[in-house]
């Protein structure tokens, strides 16, 4: 080894750390926000679930949504807004009916739903930081966004 090559090696070390030091946030940061994704979308399954059976009420299925979001992981509700769309409850209806036309002029039939929709706000850890020193006008956040629609049993859904 020349005597002029000494230190090299440390030098290209500590140019490359930070960059890698980001990779590996970047990665558990998004590791991090497919986790809560994964949370929130059966959480949204499991409130249209509870929803299409009979004896439940609006307020029982956002319950279980909210439970749902902070058994997964431990996530927080603070971030949660869950919106229950119910057909026979009139909440801010946006598809309340499936409606079925067979060819060859056959009668329609109309399917009742009932629809659960999710809005959860992801807080990076470490990556928002670093996003806004690349930009000011990034965040340090992500809306993440699940919605699970199913048909009423005979005679339930939530009201």
């Amino acid at each position: 080894m020349r005597r002029d090559e000494r230190g090299a090696a440390l030098v290209e070390f500590a140019l490359t750390l930070p960059l890698l030091l980001v990779v590996i946030a970047g990665i558990v940061d998004f590791g991090f926000l497919f986790q809560r994704y994964e949370v929130v979308t059966n959480a949204a399954r499991e409130g249209a679930r509870i929803g299409t059976l009979p004896g439940y009420t609006e307020a029982a299925v956002r319950d279980r949504v909210r439970q749902y979001v902070q058994s997964g992981l431990n996530l927080s509700t603070a971030a949660l807004d869950a919106a229950v769309v119910n057909s026979a409850a009139g909440v801010a209806v946006t598809n309340p009916t499936i409606t079925v036309t067979p060819g060859g002029g056959a009668p329609t039939f109309t399917v009742s739903t009932v629809r659960v929709d999710i809005v959860y706000t992801h807080q990076f850890v470490v990556l928002g930081a670093v996003m806004r020193l690349i930009n000011a006008s990034w965040g340090n956040s992500f809306v993440l966004r699940a919605s699970s629609q199913m048909r009423l049993e005979p005679g339930g859904g939530a009201s």
